[in-house]
């Protein structure tokens, strides 16, 4: 009992999810002493979902591997291409197959959905004891998630909130090459994968004043809502979705060059201009984004988006505005010692 205790202990001290994983999986392998336990993740959208290795660790092994979270989604494997596995995350239901070793699959939920699942190879069943201890850890972790989500997500559409956005911020900046906002891009370096440039892009809905103004905050909120929505389905799993408050909403991406960056912004605003929002209509958005530079600070790199931003209202709306190609073409001026923008 004090080992599950010490586990719980460790896995509730976390508030970084990309260890939350590799933690539940190192107490499962010290509790059960299977040949290999495993968290398995959904990604993707619709008829192209695949399975995101998020902790893979084998008895003799030090460490838990995983995918990279920026890994390219058309090269991890497709859901049918593990029937067991795809059977329990569908049917939210544990099963047992194979008898040496014996397949053991639990699926992962959150309070909204299920998620993944997590894979327990052993060269025997687990008895009834053991199962209800994986019950009781899971349990325990979905409440944990539970809790992580409302601190960190935005409680209307789901997404990440502001106060998350710092710490994502430095943390994905440290991992990203000090490549140039433009420029050729490195031989060899594919669209979404790491070693990408790091992008952060401001998404400011067009006169939502006058939705809220002429239908009500209601609706208003539905707006918001539906607009998360298009986020999730036009930028990749491994981009971050923020919403920063009111109708402003931030993403942070990696892909190789500004080309690419510009492509999933147009993506989202094209995606958003032709949906028929319900007693609305149609409602466009526009779009600023910027490159992150070496050294580059949230407040440094949020302020070039969001002169972007500004830039593109101001002239007609429903555009995507890149600072670094405003800056090149003389419609932005940069200040070299501070970074403060002006419009000519």
């Amino acid at each position: 009992m004090a080992q599950v205790v010490d586990h719980l202990a460790e896995l509730t001290g976390f508030r970084d999810r990309d260890v939350l994983d590799a933690t539940l999986a190192g107490a499962f392998r010290d509790l059960l002493r299977p040949d290999v336990v495993a968290i398995y993740r959904c990604v993707g959208e619709g008829d192209d979902r695949r399975w995101l290795t998020r902790a893979h660790l084998a008895a003799e092994d030090q460490a838990a591997s995983a995918d990279p979270l920026w890994a390219d989604l058309s090269t991890l494997p497709r859901l049918d291409a593990h029937p067991a596995r795809q059977a329990c995350l569908l049917s939210h239901e544990a099963s047992t197959s194979g008898s040496d070793p014996v397949l053991n699959l639990f699926p992962l939920a959150t309070d909204r959905e299920v998620v993944g699942v997590l894979e327990i190879i052993t060269p025997q069943p687990l008895d009834d004891e053991q199962v209800r201890l994986v019950g009781s850890m899971l349990r325990v972790f979905r409440n944990f998630q539970g809790l992580l989500d409302y601190s960190e997500r935005d409680t209307l559409t789901g997404l990440l909130n502001r106060k998350t956005f710092d710490e994502s911020f430095m943390r994905i900046a440290a991992q990203t090459q000090p490549l140039p906002e433009t420029g050729a891009v490195p031989t060899g370096l594919r669209r979404g994968i790491e070693g990408g440039l790091t992008w952060l892009g401001m998404i400011d809905i067009d006169h939502f004043k006058r939705v809220n103004d002429t239908h009500g905050h209601l609706i208003g909120d539905e707006v918001l809502l539906l607009l998360s929505r298009l986020m999730r389905t036009s930028f990749r799993f491994s981009d971050q979705l923020y919403r920063f408050g009111g109708e402003e909403f931030v993403v942070l991406m990696r892909c190789a060059g500004s080309e690419n960056a510009a492509l999933a912004m147009e993506r989202l605003r094209h995606n958003v201009e032709r949906y028929a929002f319900p007693r609305v209509g149609h409602v466009t958005v526009s779009i600023g984004f910027t490159g992150v530079r070496p050294g580059d600070s949230p407040a440094g790199a949020f302020e070039r988006a969001d002169r972007a931003v500004y830039y593109a209202k101001e002239h007609g709306r429903n555009q995507v505005a890149s600072h670094a190609d405003l800056v090149e073409r003389g419609l932005l001026a940069e200040d070299s010692r501070t970074g403060d923008m002006e419009l000519f």
